[in-house]
């Protein structure tokens, strides 16, 4: 079995092009998976010796399994194991497929619900705080600014402002060409201010960073090497501290900051969800969820009989 999902990942990473971050979820959930069958209380190594009920046995296993052994009461959330499920699901329908299997175990396998969770956008004030220029100018603190300034004026993801390459960029248009999940690619306009905050870096911060080794990834770490996902969040986490924000700001806000403020000021859902690059509309419309909220709020303060 553990072969098998191995070919699976290599299908999802050459023939679906799914993104990093989705080939190491689901690697975790079904390796996860494979142990637990093979452990001797269970006994199962081949996938076609897997039925319904062991999957149902597992994920009771994976609900009950407590985060840590410092988080005894905390257990996973519905949206881990809505991913476990979905990982599960994809995995025995590639093995059907392939010809390993001749009936599904995970056919009639349900995703539970997830938590419907309001993204968290900054204010205005927090933004402007947030994008302020470096009080000191060094080629670190230009990238950081200029990773900022588009995060923001054009809902990138960390993954996507990760692997931006020089050759993506028409500054003089203002636009990217943005390569997103799945490797599809959109176009994406940048605002004034971003543009001007990457001619900065690139003409005053990153030269002085490349060396005959440096990638063409727009952003450059202090030794010339691109960004791992956890190297340039910690870098933007750390310049949150700095600013002396009071609550716990992460990069992603910055995206959800950037539809939100949209929507407050009228853009309509297809643009956004354009924007953003999502797949499906449904995604998007959580914004609406946090623009009512604030319309809300707009009325219970200043109509007269709210």
């Amino acid at each position: 079995m553990r072969d098998l999902v191995e070919g699976f990942l290599d299908h999802l990473r050459l023939e679906r092009g799914r993104s990093e971050h989705t080939l190491k979820t689901y690697a975790l959930a079904l390796y996860r998976f494979v142990d637990w069958a093979a452990a001797a209380s269970v006994g199962v190594v081949r996938v076609q010796a897997v039925t319904p009920d062991h999957l149902l046995r597992f994920l009771e296993f994976e609900r009950a399994r407590p985060l840590s052994e410092k988080a005894r009461g905390q257990r996973l959330s519905s949206a881990s194991l809505y991913l476990q499920v979905a990982a599960l699901r994809a995995f025995f329908k590639f093995a059907e497929d392939e010809g390993a299997l001749k009936s599904n175990p995970a056919e009639n396998l349900s995703l539970p619900r997830r938590d419907r969770t309001l993204p968290k956008s900054l204010t205005p004030a927090e933004i402007e705080k947030v994008l302020q220029p470096p009080p000191v100018v060094t080629p670190e603190s230009l990238a950081t600014h200029a990773i900022l300034e588009l995060a923001y004026a054009s809902g990138l993801r960390l993954a996507e402002l990760r692997g931006l390459r020089l050759e993506q960029l028409n500054l003089e248009a203002g636009f990217l060409t943005v390569l997103g999940k799945g490797n599809k690619e959109r176009l994406v306009p940048v605002g004034r201010r971003a543009v001007t905050a990457l001619q900065q870096y690139l003409s005053s911060g990153r030269p002085e960073l490349v060396t005959a080794r440096s990638p063409s990834q727009v952003f450059l770490t202090r030794r010339g090497t691109s960004f791992a996902h956890v190297t340039m969040w910690l870098r933007l986490k750390q310049w949150f501290v700095r600013l002396g924000l009071n609550r716990n700001i992460t990069p992603h806000m910055l995206r959800h900051s950037f539809a939100t403020h949209l929507m407050e000021h009228g853009a309509d859902l297809r643009s956004i969800q354009e924007l953003l690059g999502h797949v499906s509309l449904a995604t998007t419309e959580k914004y609406t969820h946090v623009a009512g909220q604030r319309l809300r709020e707009v009325h219970d303060r200043f109509h007269p009989r709210a």
